[in-house]
């Protein structure tokens, strides 16, 4: 049987697969592409940047050049900001130029590879401090770099604690009606303290895989969700069409054996009628001549006991259908519980009672029901040779009228629970086991069920019995 499940719920569970696969993979590609949009926009970014300080560095250059330049050499002759008075006119100059703007650092060389100004004065005076940078902006040519700061680990992943853009420019001579077109006097170093605009697009990065994490957790929870609920309802419904199998195939084989046990039955029947009529007759016979003779009394016992099994036999092959009726079910316990108490008081059996207060009428056949009930009292007496307490109780809830009777023999193996009903098994030394098979069907024609369990942390089997009050036939009864 779980093969067969397995069988059949493998297609869902492909489609699962699939599914949360295909979810994974959309949830890396959402990944990939969030890292690769962040990447251009740090390009974007970049380059905008690079654009904002060429812009700073021609404003700048205009301003020293008109502002610095020509009035220091009308007034001077030359350049030399080791003049104080120089100095501070490029100072404020600069400063008025740069301010409000994100420029940390400004440098300006000679065509000597000396800085001749800078915004820290320590620097004022080195020789060769412009690198490569120097080298392109002396030859007309502006350059940029970026250069980050953090950890091993904070600039790989690409949120590092500082971001810095060195441009190095030309400072040329103006021309009338052409800016930065004439000779190259010098070059400017500008330094941009980006790090406020990369932690703005790394604050977007998380909040995109942020965005993307939830998301994906919602559908897969959802999905998982949707998942489990699909395959309660596979498996509950194979279950189902497997219990209907064998409901189907334990009806073939029980009509067929039904039609042979009936054949068998009537067949055995006839003679043993007749074996039965003469051993009455031959025990009447010999008690005149030999009173001590008990043969002829053992066959008249045997055949009754024989006869018995053979009703028993028809009575499972052949069940007749219920005549429903107006009836109460705690009335038939009371006439079960009056036709046994004489038989098994002596014996140390005690029957408890616990019926509850207006019990409603059902609709149902009280001769079956007594016969029903009957074979689970005796199926109780039998589990205890010894004595012992049997309980039955009745309840209503609904429109379900639950009846319950418990014992306390030794119970059944929780492997054999379910097999109990099965025609001819039993787990007693004597005994057709057609009882509790007889029973089955009587409670199943009256549209009831019933199940056995073994009481928890007790001895003895419980025996739950379910009946409708309102069966599916009223209508036509009535």
């Amino acid at each position: 049987m779980p093969l067969i499940e397995n069988e059949k719920i493998k297609p869902f569970r492909l489609v699962k697969y699939f599914t949360i696969i295909s979810l994974v993979v959309i949830f890396i590609g959402a990944l990939v592409l969030s890292f690769l949009n962040i990447h251009w926009a740090r390009a974007m970014q970049l380059k905008k940047s690079e654009e904002y300080a060429l812009v700073l560095v021609e404003n700048l250059n205009h301003q020293v050049f008109l502002q610095f330049i020509i009035p220091v050499v009308l007034k001077f002759g030359k350049i030399e900001l080791s003049n104080p008075d120089q100095f501070e006119r490029m100072d404020t100059i600069v400063r008025s130029t740069l301010h409000s703007f994100k420029v940390d650092m400004v440098n300006i060389y000679d065509t000597n590879n000396t800085i001749s100004y800078s915004f820290d004065k320590q620097l004022i005076g080195r020789k060769n401090m412009g690198g490569t940078g120097y080298e392109y902006a002396i030859s007309g040519t502006p350059t940029s770099t970026l250069v980050q700061r953090g950890n091993f680990w904070e600039i790989p992943m690409g949120f590092p604690k500082e971001s810095r853009l060195t441009t190095f420019a030309p400072i040329r001579a103006e021309r009338q009606f052409l800016r930065i077109s004439g000779p190259v006097l010098g070059v400017v170093e500008i330094v941009q303290d980006i790090s406020e605009d990369y932690q703005t697009i790394l604050s977007f990065q998380l909040l995109v895989i942020a965005t993307c994490v939830v998301v994906m957790s919602i559908l897969i929870g959802v999905l998982i969700y949707v998942v489990q609920r699909g395959e309660a309802i596979i498996q509950q419904r194979t279950q189902e069409q497997l219990s209907l199998k064998e409901k189907l195939a334990q009806s073939e084989r029980l009509s067929s054996l039904g039609g042979m046990v009936a054949g068998i039955s009537h067949e055995i029947r006839n003679p043993l009628g007749i074996i039965r009529s003469s051993a009455e007759l031959l025990k009447k016979k010999v008690a005149q001549f030999d009173p001590s003779n008990s043969i002829p009394e053992i066959i008249v016992e045997e055949s009754s006991r024989l006869n018995l099994i053979i009703t028993d036999f028809l009575n499972f092959a052949k069940p007749r259908l219920p005549q429903l009726a107006a009836c109460r079910i705690d009335d038939i316990l009371e006439k079960n519980i009056v036709f046994i108490t004489p038989q098994i008081q002596d014996q140390g059996y005690i029957i408890v009672k616990h019926f509850a207060h207006h019990l409603p009428e059902i609709q149902a056949d009280s001769d079956m029901l007594y016969q029903a009930f009957l074979n689970i009292f005796m199926n109780s007496i039998q589990a205890m040779p010894e004595g012992g307490k049997i309980q039955v109780s009745i309840q209503s809830a609904g429109r379900i009228v639950t009846v319950c009777i418990e014992d306390e023999g030794p119970g059944v193996p929780e492997d054999l629970l379910e097999r109990i009903w099965d025609p001819f098994f039993t787990t007693k030394e004597k005994g057709t086991g057609l009882g509790l098979g007889i029973v089955k069907n009587i409670i199943e024609s009256h549209n009831g069920s019933i199940r056995a369990e073994n009481r928890k942390g007790e001895l003895g089997v419980r025996v739950i019995i379910e009946l409708p009050i309102t069966n599916i036939g009223d209508s036509a009864i009535q």
